[in-house]
C-alpha cells in the first residue's frame, strides 16, 4: 500500500539535513521532466520546423539510401 503524504513527511523529517537536501533536489528535478505527451509534441514541432525549412529551400534532404549507407558504415 502506498505511503500517505503525512507518513512520507514524518519519515523525511527523520533524515539528516544532508539527506533531506538530496531528497528535495531529486523531487525538484522530477518536476522538470516532460511528460510523454509533451515529448511527443516537442518532436512534432521539430519535425514541422524541419519540413518547413526543407520546403523553403533552407536545407537539403539526404536520400534514404545515403542515410542507411552511412548508418551501416558507422555500425560496422
Amino acid at each position: 500500500m502506498p505511503m500517505k503524504i503525512k507518513e512520507v513527511e514524518e519519515a523525511t523529517m527523520q533524515l539528516s539535513l544532508e539527506e533531506r537536501a538530496q531528497l528535495a533536489g531529486k523531487i525538484l528535478l522530477s518536476l522538470d521532466e516532460p511528460t510523454e505527451s509533451e515529448v511527443e509534441r516537442l518532436w512534432l514541432d521539430e519535425a514541422e520546423r524541419r519540413l518547413n525549412e526543407f520546403r523553403k529551400g533552407k536545407t537539403n534532404g539526404t536520400p534514404a539510401e545515403e542515410v542507411f549507407r552511412r548508418a551501416i558504415a558507422e555500425l560496422a
